[in-house]
Formats: C-alpha cells, sequence, structure tokens
C-alpha cells in the first residue's frame, strides 16, 4: 500500500508540473513583453543626437562619422522666429517650412498615440512619452531646439484635425515642461491635421495619430 502510494503521489506532481509548465506567462513576464515594444530613452538619443555623438556599432570598421550639415542663415532665422511661439500662432507657410528643414534632421516617429477624437494621452504610450523626457533631458540632447509635430488621422474636417493635432502637439509639449522642467521656448510645437498620414493606405489606422520629433540642432539659440 505504501509503495502503491508513493507511485500515486510521484504521478500526482508529474501531472501537476505539467499543468504548471502549460500555463499562460505571469501577468508580470507579460507586461514586460509588451512593454518591450516601447521605444527606450537609448532608441531616441541614438535618433535624434547628432551624427558625430551617435556611438559606433559593434564589428563595423572604425572611421570618423561625417558630423551633419550646420544649419544655414535661412534656418537659424528660421529656428529663431518659432522658438517661444504658441501653436497656434504658427501659419501655414511656416508649418510648411518646419517640415521641408525638419527632413534633413535628426528625428523619429514615436507614434505617441491619443485617445480617440482627444488630445489625452493613450495609457500605452505612456511609457514612451516618459522615454522621451529622459531622452530630452540625456547630456547628449539637452540644450537643442526640437520641433514636436502633432498629427491626425483622416476622421472629420480639415480644420478640425488642424486644431486636434494642435492641441496634442500641446499635450506632449506641457508634460515634458511639467514633468521633465524642459524650458518651454527649447519646443516648437506644430500641428500638421491629417495632411501628412503615416498610413495613407489606411487613413483612419490608429498609427496616424502621432507625434513626431525632430531635433533641429541650434543650440546656439537655446535657453538655458
Amino acid at each position: 500500500m505504501k509503495l502503491a502510494a508513493k507511485g500515486l503521489t510521484a504521478i500526482l506532481s508529474i501531472i501537476a508540473l505539467g499543468a504548471a509548465l502549460s500555463l499562460p506567462t505571469s501577468s508580470a513576464f507579460a507586461g514586460e513583453e509588451s512593454n518591450s515594444k516601447n521605444v527606450t530613452e537609448d532608441d531616441i538619443v541614438r535618433a535624434l543626437a547628432p551624427a558625430q555623438k551617435k556611438p559606433l556599432t559593434r564589428g563595423l570598421s572604425i572611421a570618423a562619422p561625417q558630423a551633419d550639415p550646420a544649419p544655414n542663415a535661412a534656418e537659424t532665422k528660421l529656428i529663431q522666429s518659432v522658438r517661444g511661439r504658441s501653436t497656434r500662432s504658427l501659419s501655414s507657410t511656416e508649418r510648411e517650412e518646419i517640415a521641408s528643414v525638419a527632413k534633413d534632421k535628426p528625428n523619429i516617429d514615436l507614434e505617441i498615440t491619443f485617445d480617440y477624437n482627444s488630445a489625452n494621452i493613450s495609457a500605452k504610450s505612456m511609457p514612451s512619452v516618459q522615454a522621451l523626457g529622459r531622452a530630452l533631458t540625456s547630456p547628449d540632447l539637452k540644450g537643442s531646439t526640437f520641433v514636436v509635430a502633432g498629427h491626425t488621422d483622416a476622421a472629420g474636417g480639415e480644420a478640425y484635425n488642424q486644431d486636434l493635432s494642435e492641441r496634442r502637439a500641446d499635450a506632449i509639449k506641457r508634460y515634458l515642461v511639467d514633468k521633465y522642467s524642459i524650458s518651454a521656448t527649447d519646443l516648437v510645437t506644430v500641428g500638421y491635421g491629417k495632411s501628412k498620414l503615416k498610413d495613407p493606405s489606411q487613413p483612419m489606422a490608429e498609427a496616424n495619430r502621432r507625434v513626431q520629433v525632430v531635433n533641429m540642432e541650434n543650440k546656439t539659440t537655446a535657453s538655458k
């Protein structure tokens, strides 16, 4: 009887072990897996840092990286003219000029999303916003002027979406200023409404409701 009991106990132990191994991953590990999809502080620093400050990748031959071109007089004048301005004060011409200059500058599309028809930052995007705050206060980036551009999906009219994109850019700026003490004049906010969809093939997709950040690299005009 004792042998039978021991055998039964061993069988039950094996069954219990198998059941434990087949259970879904714990909530802690599941959370880590989902959070890993969020952009990190290092990702943002690497994307926005001037070329000469970007770390070399292991395995590549060592060569002096080319420095990013310095802003020309027109770019400098544009940056100076929009620093400290409210988002709504920018003209359509100024918005397009900023977009034109930004194309050749270190930038990152963070896909910071918002609640539908709202300027409220979505809960799932908050880790990315916090990573942005830490990155912009890092030694490699601190002191530059950054463009924070808001975008919407294609739902609604032009005027409504323009206003919504501006409010979304303002929401990010307000969070960075309040939580990370970044100078408000170092953050140029601009809205593009639905004029620059990230995924034109799916104009209503969540990916279009995002924020882009560009390092204008004009530290000489940045306030200290």
